[in-house]
């Protein structure tokens, strides 16, 4: 009888946990996930307005053959305009790519340093960042370096602050995160520094360098460094959830280019016709990424080359919330249209 007892007790307790564990799987994500392929790349991409997103531009660069762009959703909630293919958008982190690529160059012509320590390159900081005569520009571009990222401090996205000496102010004197080239830690804060060393090295401002070294050899004439350089008609909206206020006017000093420009970019990278010889090309390589993401309130990027396929895919999408699902169905969203286009080809 109390074998019974127990077993029934037993019973109850799995289906009470099995019941509590389904109220915290992610239905939003499994349900985007699980539902067939459409058969055709729109299909999935019209499915953007499903997922919670305003607006969703998707440019597919396949190797011979013309590049294709799809669209849903809109340009703007105000004018209720079409999303366009042509639009400008905020690459966030994506602009680390050209960054990185940036330093690469100047490293090549002797302009720079990379064994060089942080605090030889900013004698300013030598008592302000922990470890800063040990921190190798290096360290930097290979997220190595313990520094703190600023934009971790202090809900930094609720008020972000105006300029790079304001965003460096949050984390100086601030212990490190570990010890030089001990760990990784994707950091902000180093890419703000080589950001600021670049104008330091060179003598004219960052985007500068980055247009003469990158964008105009490549003809890329869509990619611009701030808001204040472009007509803002031409920026897609960007919104973040539970809030009515575009967000394309802030200006966070972050790079714009459209889907075209920024694929046409990242092949070059991935295809070496950026590099001025394989030695730059193997430098880079030993220091940074060939693609990468990036997320800011009210803007969403993916940038990857995908080689079984010679094919590089680019997404924007303009509706950010960082406490929900929003990133993960912007990456299912992605792979879906990957896996479309793979049984395609």
């Amino acid at each position: 009888m109390a074998s019974k007892r127990t077993t029934t007790i037993i019973r109850i307790l799995l289906f009470t946990a099995t019941f509590i564990s389904l109220y915290f799987v992610p239905w939003p994500i499994v349900s985007a996930w699980i539902k067939p392929l459409p058969n055709t790349i729109q299909e999935q991409v019209d499915k953007a307005t499903d997922y919670g997103f305003d607006g969703i531009i998707v440019c597919i660069d396949q190797g011979g053959k013309a590049p294709a762009w799809y669209t849903a959703g809109t340009h703007s909630r105000e004018t209720q305009e079409p999303a366009r293919a042509d639009a400008l958008f905020k690459i966030a982190s994506v602009s680390k790519l050209y960054t990185a690529l940036a330093v690469t160059k100047l490293a090549s012509k002797g302009q720079l340093d990379l064994d060089q320590s942080l605090a030889h390159n900013f004698p300013e900081l030598a008592h302000r960042i922990e470890y800063a005569d040990e921190i190798t520009i290096k360290m930097l571009v290979k997220h190595r370096s313990g520094i703190p990222n600023f934009t971790d401090i202090n809900s930094y996205w609720a008020h972000p602050e105006d300029n790079n000496e304001e965003r460096l102010a949050l984390i100086l004197d601030l212990p490190a995160d570990f010890a030089p080239d001990t760990d990784y830690a994707y950091c902000n804060t180093n890419y703000l520094l080589l950001y600021e060393l670049i104008k330091k090295v060179t003598g004219q401002p960052s985007f500068y360098t980055i247009k003469k070294e990158i964008l105009e050899p490549l003809n890329l004439n869509n990619t611009y460094g701030s808001v204040h350089d472009v007509d803002l008609d031409r920026v897609m909206s960007g919104y973040y959830v539970g809030y009515a206020q575009d967000l394309k006017t802030n200006d966070n000093d972050l790079m714009l280019a459209t889907a075209q420009d920024l694929g046409d970019f990242l092949r070059a990278l991935n295809d070496g016709s950026v590099f001025n010889n394989h030695k730059e090309r193997d430098l880079y390589a030993s220091l940074y990424e060939f693609e990468h993401t990036g997320l800011i309130p009210g803007y969403q990027s993916i940038a990857k080359y995908h080689k079984e396929l010679d094919a590089v895919v680019i997404q924007f999408t303009n509706t950010v919330d960082f406490e929900g699902y929003n990133w993960n169905l912007s990456e299912v969203m992605y792979n879906r249209v990957v896996k479309i286009l793979k049984q395609k080809s």
